[in-house]
């Protein structure tokens, strides 16, 4: 049971790393050019050749940055120290190490680095984007066989930058997912999303609805299924061509990519990033998801070989950071 845990657990971090970095080659582009990009390099396994300023394939964001602080922040204070993470947050942006970065965040980080406490840091609402979803993952690793710690640490974690609700729903949604999809076995469209909905509802009914349909959406053509879910949209980021950094429509496109294809981490991948917009996110939340449930040894070791963080923290480092996350966590069997 170890050994599959651990490759699962390395699946979700390395596999996040890896769909932030596809992703975030194409960032902010229409379908057109990203299905483009699908079709010329992913769906064929080819490594990308295409650069993203001075970074060539394998960086990846800000996405995966905050995902591996809040891993070590993991460590440092099982339990999770709200307090801790924010230092790290703040760290990470006032060092200048953060590649890409979204508004929310930084806001908060700059707050945090003044000296704000955590719990009042926090971007306040309408301000409702992806950026405390997309780092969720290592809570379903670590708590996910205990849902109630779980929850309150997605929640917490989450108050640091986003104070909206929807984004601590968001943050639940993925963490959660990540749980689920490390339990193997058959997986049940209705169950995976009803527990999901199950979990959100006190955060944001609209997410939780809509997690409660998303099954029955899975046999619709794919087209039906983006403009279902950019309808979520309500704040009017319509220049994204694609999904939008809207919490709620990005959290329930990368749940779509990854119930489409729950045993295929590089086809949820695809899907994921086919649609345009911000796919960076939306690969690195479906990647966590994706390489929870399939493990390490589903991911392509051409690819992940090139995962990196300015020359730092690549792919063995991170299933190291996995192996570490194991040891204290929740599941039994461990």
């Amino acid at each position: 049971m170890s050994s599959l845990l651990e490759g699962r657990f390395q699946g979700c971090l390395v596999g996040q790393a890896l769909g932030d970095a596809v992703g975030f080659l194409v960032e902010g582009h229409p379908g057109a050019v990203c299905e483009a990009f699908v079709g010329e390099f992913l769906r064929p396994l080819r490594v990308p050749t295409r650069a993203r300023g001075a970074f060539s394939f394998g960086q990846y964001s800000d996405d995966t940055q905050l995902a591996r602080e809040l891993g070590l922040s993991l460590l440092a204070a099982p339990g999770f120290d709200p307090a801790d993470y924010a230092a790290r947050i703040a760290s990470l942006f006032s060092d200048r190490r953060v590649v890409g970065r979204g508004r929310a965040t930084e806001e908060a980080a700059r707050r945090l680095a003044a000296g704000v406490a955590w719990d009042a840091a926090g971007t306040p609402a309408p301000a409702a984007g992806n950026g405390s979803a997309m780092r969720a993952a290592p809570l379903g690793l670590v708590f996910g066989a205990d849902p109630r710690s779980m929850i309150r640490a997605a929640h917490r974690q989450s108050l640091i930058t986003h104070q909206d609700p929807r984004c601590s729903a968001g943050s639940i949604a993925i963490a959660g997912a990540t749980a689920l999809a490390l339990g193997g076995g058959a997986l049940d469209a209705q169950a995976f999303c009803g527990r999901l909905a199950q979990w959100t509802r006190a955060y944001d009914r609209t997410l939780a609805a809509a997690l409660d349909e998303l099954p029955g959406w899975m046999t619709r053509p794919a087209s039906a299924v983006l403009d279902w879910v950019r309808a979520f949209n309500r704040e009017g980021d319509e220049d994204w061509g694609g999904i939008s950094p809207f919490v709620t429509e990005s959290v329930l496109w990368s749940l779509y990519a990854f119930l489409a294809s729950p045993d295929d981490y590089w086809e949820a991948l695809c899907t994921a990033v086919v649609v345009g917009g911000d796919v960076d996110t939306t690969a690195a939340m479906t990647g966590a998801i994706a390489g929870a449930r399939c493990g390490l040894e589903a991911l392509p070791r051409e690819f992940t070989s090139r995962l990196t963080d300015q020359g730092d923290w690549g792919c063995d480092d991170l299933a190291d950071l996995a192996r570490r996350l194991l040891e204290v966590s929740s599941w039994p069997g461990r």
